[in-house]
């Protein structure tokens, strides 16, 4: 039986000082297991709520984005829905098609530049919408109840600047992924 490891001789995670307690990575590791757990509870409200609708949870996440979205400009493309959820413009596009055939989205031409399109939610989309939020407010009270203001609004900047590093650190994984194939 080989000879089992303790986490203290186990190699480290993380080398950034700030991420490190005494020398050790486990309240990192404590952190992001806790994220994931939280990430993951957060995936199945968003499913909850989309079934509440009749919606899958992806489904609910566009909706609802298009009609966030769409104030700026009297709707709103692909793209920035894309760009806004960090999902490719071809998935945007299929579960927005499902939407449609649902009466809950429209699409237009888009006056600026006709290879692309406007989307909407319609009157039907917007009364489903009004009528989860109560339920909604309910949910994210209990799901949020730690935050004070001043909690909130240093949680907002952290996951603006985490989703950015994410980004990068995807790329990164795909690069060393890549340079360290067989062959390569």
């Amino acid at each position: 039986m080989p000879p089992s490891v303790s986490v203290d001789q186990a190699a480290l995670t993380v080398s950034l000082p700030g991420l490190l307690h005494e020398g050790s990575d486990a309240r990192f590791r404590a952190m992001l297991h806790n994220l994931l757990a939280f990430a993951a509870r957060l995936e199945q409200v968003r499913g909850r709520f989309g079934a509440m609708v009749g919606l899958s949870g992806s489904q609910y996440t566009v909706l609802i984005s298009i009609r966030h979205l769409q104030v700026k400009a009297g709707g709103v493309g692909i793209k920035a829905i894309a760009d806004h959820l960090s999902l490719s413009g071809a998935f945007v596009t299929s579960e927005t098609n499902k939407l449609i055939k649902l009466e809950l989205v429209t699409k237009r031409p888009n006056p600026e530049d006709a290879r692309r399109v406007l989307l909407s939610i319609t009157p039907k989309a917007a009364q489903l919408l009004d009528g989860l939020a109560p339920v909604q407010r309910e949910i994210n009270d209990v799901l949020f109840e730690p935050l004070d203001g001043l909690d909130m609004a240093l949680v907002c900047r952290l996951a603006e600047g985490l989703r950015h590093s994410s980004e990068r650190a995807l790329m990164l994984t795909d690069y060393l992924s890549q340079a360290e194939e067989p062959g390569q």
